[in-house]
């Protein structure tokens, strides 16, 4: 027996945030969002063309738009927020490719659509910013005229979750902060995972989908293009449908094998939680036909020309209690992980 034990490799010291993997995405940021840019100046254009030309459908509720040249700002808010829309779909659609085994039809390897996941998920956050900012150019022109409440009242009607209390914006806007507000933490987590762990960090991120599902939802109840039926919202609806199958795809085969559910993982010790999973699951894979279905039919509860809307069927306290039941979900989550890792302790060092 040796008189002192064998040393063991000690784990370099990390910080909590990943800056070396920060600073590579922000490099490349720069060409990202540089595009998306291009993107909403060339969607603006196009909403410019429209109002300019009498094409809008926006007009036939708010005649008084007709103006493009004076509501820039509010149009820049719309083009902004379609183009980050646009940049939330494929940052969606490029985070389930990374996360579904790869197959034959996988094109890209997995390490290079990671990191652009991550690079466009950075832009449509700033795209999310502008889209609010916009908007709040916009109030603080019309309290310049006189018309506003204030520079105060604007910025909470834009930035206070709850605060918006006109029309169909109490409730879209609502939806649209409780996105934005969610894809910070959980969009950037992944630059923590030093410091929140590996698991943690998974097991939050994916509750983002949740932020794109806030996304559109906004979008069809306050875009003010996509109103009435047309052939812009069909296309929102049709481009559900990759995301969709693309979220079936990755429950039914997840990358991790740990994550993948067995039968005997059903008969098991742990069967209760494979159950709550299969559960899970199950709700997530009812979206898919749910969209294949409304897609179909065109209804999805939009505005019809010529008709007066009815009152709203979600109001502002059914999404404070579906946010409350998201939120303790998502901590119910990073409980059950942090309690695994407490328990099964301090794993092995790793050698460099």
């Amino acid at each position: 027996m040796p008189a002192h034990p064998p040393e063991r490799t000690a784990r370099p010291r990390r910080g909590r945030l990943d800056t070396r993997t920060l600073r590579a995405d922000l490099r490349a940021l720069l060409l990202d969002a540089s595009i998306a840019l291009v993107v909403t100046a060339g969607i603006y254009a196009l909403l410019h063309h429209r109002i300019e030309t009498g094409s809008s459908q926006t007009l036939m509720v708010m005649p008084f738009l007709d103006d493009a040249h004076r509501y820039r700002f509010y149009w820049a808010c719309q083009a902004f927020g379609w183009s980050g829309l646009l940049w939330a779909w494929i940052s969606v659609l490029l985070g389930l490719l990374r996360a579904t085994a790869p197959g034959r039809w996988t094109v890209l390897p997995h390490a290079g659509i990671e990191r652009w996941h991550r690079v466009t998920g950075i832009t449509t956050v700033g795209l999310m910013l502008g889209h609010a900012l916009a908007f709040l150019f916009e109030l603080l022109r019309e309290d310049a005229e006189g018309g506003g409440g204030g520079a105060l009242a604007a910025f909470a009607d834009v930035f206070v979750p709850g605060w918006y209390d006109s029309g169909t914006g109490q409730v879209a806007i609502l939806l649209g902060l409780i996105a934005f507000y969610l894809a910070i933490p959980l969009g950037f987590s992944f630059y923590l995972r030093w410091w929140t762990g590996p698991r943690l960090w998974r097991v939050l991120h994916r509750f983002v989908i949740a932020v794109y599902v806030l996304s559109v939802w906004h979008t069809l109840l306050y875009g003010t293009n996509v109103w009435f039926d047309g052939g812009l919202r069909t296309a929102v609806w049709l481009l559900q449908l990759p995301v969709a199958l693309l979220l079936l795809a990755r429950l039914l085969a997840p990358l991790r094998p740990g994550e993948r559910l067995t039968a005997a993982d059903l008969r098991g010790p742990g069967r209760w939680r494979a159950l709550a999973r299969l559960a899970g699951r199950a709700a997530a894979a009812l979206a898919v036909p749910a969209l294949l279905l409304v897609a179909a039919t065109g209804r999805d509860g939009g505005r019809t020309p010529g008709e007066e809307t009815g009152d709203m069927a979600v109001t502002q306290p059914m999404v404070w209690a579906g946010l409350a039941v998201l939120l303790t979900v998502l901590a119910a989550a990073a409980l059950a992980v942090r309690r695994d890792a407490r328990a099964a302790g301090p794993g092995p060092l790793r050698k460099r």
